[in-house]
């Protein structure tokens, strides 16, 4: 097996890892654990194995109403966000839909993504007696596994013991292995970093030829895309619209989570200078709305000191495809992910005034937003876009062929 990818953060790590291979190998069967069908990494991560010519079934937990996939799907159930006891009872009940359904047992890999799901799987395999191989794939590092609790140990416990049974495990961002799985469980399977670009072969459309300074006589927009989910950055972005006024307009799109911000509608609803258009479809949607802002915010604090800092957004490679700036809080992955890519803009605390100066600064000097823009159209597209291949050569590789 070639050795896995380099983890470390710098300007040559973080190009490309993965180059498509010029020649395809026997078509793969992928059993894919998700967590939720409506997940539009989830889908992007299915439709990426597919493009490279892989076989995929989803196992596939649901927040909300079953959906059409364009791969077949055993439905495991809906789960709700942040009812623990309720995603724990759907990981057994999970597991035996899947031991029943007869599907498992066809696969050439396991690939589960999230620690429930990887736990759901490591159970549907104990069921049918498997030693089909299993990758666990981590996006994000939840709140539960870093407390300090009977939870957090619990969890750690749990996740350190499944993590060993596994073939590889494959992040999203550096900044999981180094602050969370290395220190933790020292990490004895090899690592893939897999970062959250867009996929070849799926329509986003052509990237911009140029980027129009903002116009000195309209707003600057501002865009918050993806899973509404942090109180702190809505709170900053109000506070931004209310300081600014007319001259400042922020379009939030996604899905909001009414856990997290239960108050979404109110807080918004005195600010005419923001509007919320609902949810979106990627990649279908996301020229139209990268293409309606100047930046876009890419800052999250809802598992502020851990998962907030460590992560590297969506927001980073799509608004970068379309050459739409990043503005991330100082000390973040996504702050070092802007700084080595020289495009974009950090702001530390404290933010409620910073992120105002800077705002009102570039409100005085727009041409800064085009110069931005241009750097990252300078970019190759293969910073933002996976390349055809990438997953079937990771997989090939996992597997030692």
């Amino acid at each position: 097996m070639t050795e896995p990818v380099d983890l470390s953060f710098s300007e040559a790590a973080s190009k490309p890892r993965l180059e498509a291979s010029p020649m395809a190998k026997p078509t793969r069967r992928i059993a894919f654990f998700g967590h939720d069908i409506h997940d539009a990494a989830v889908r992007r991560r299915a439709l990426a194995f597919l493009a490279d010519g892989l076989d995929v079934t989803g196992f596939m937990m649901r927040r909300g109403q079953s959906a059409e996939t364009e791969w077949p799907t055993i439905d495991l159930g809906e789960t709700r966000d942040g009812a623990f006891a309720n995603r724990i009872r759907q990981i057994f009940a999970g597991a035996h839909k899947v031991a029943a359904s007869g599907c498992l047992q066809k696969a050439d890999l396991i690939y589960a993504r999230n620690l429930d799901m990887l736990a759901c799987a490591f159970e549907a395999k104990r069921l049918l007696k498997l030693d089909t191989e299993v990758v666990y794939e981590c996006l994000d590092v939840h709140r539960s596994l870093v407390g300090h609790g009977l939870l957090g140990a619990t969890m750690r416990q749990l996740e350190g013991r499944l993590l060993r049974r596994c073939k590889a495990l494959v992040v999203s961002s550096p900044a999981f292995v180094r602050e969370h799985f290395k220190p933790r469980y020292g990490l004895d399977i090899p690592v893939y970093l897999v970062e959250n670009r867009m996929v070849d072969g799926m329509d986003y459309g052509a990237r911009p030829l140029s980027f129009v300074q903002p116009s000195s006589a309209g707003p600057l927009r501002l865009g918050w895309f993806g899973i509404l989910r942090c109180a702190r950055s809505l709170d900053l972005l109000t506070s931004l619209a209310g300081a600014l006024g007319d001259r400042i307009h922020i379009n939030l799109r996604g899905r909001v989570s009414i856990k997290e911000l239960p108050d979404f509608n109110s807080k918004i609803s005195d600010f005419p200078n923001i509007s919320f258009d609902g949810a979106f479809k990627a990649p279908e949607d996301l020229a139209e709305i990268y293409g309606s802002v100047d930046l876009v915010w890419a800052g999250d604090f809802m598992e502020a000191g851990f998962n907030s800092v460590w992560l590297l957004p969506n927001r980073l490679y799509e608004g970068g495809y379309f050459a739409v700036p990043p503005i991330a809080p100082s000390g973040t992955q996504t702050a070092r992910w802007i700084k080595a890519k020289a495009c974009g803009y950090e702001v530390a605390e404290p933010l409620h005034e910073t992120l105002i100066e800077l705002i009102g600064n570039l409100l005085e000097h727009r041409e800064d937003v085009e110069e931005q823009s241009q750097a990252l159209l300078a970019l190759p597209d293969e910073v933002f876009v996976q390349p055809r291949g990438a997953m079937r050569d990771l997989l090939n590789e996992i597997l030692g062929e």
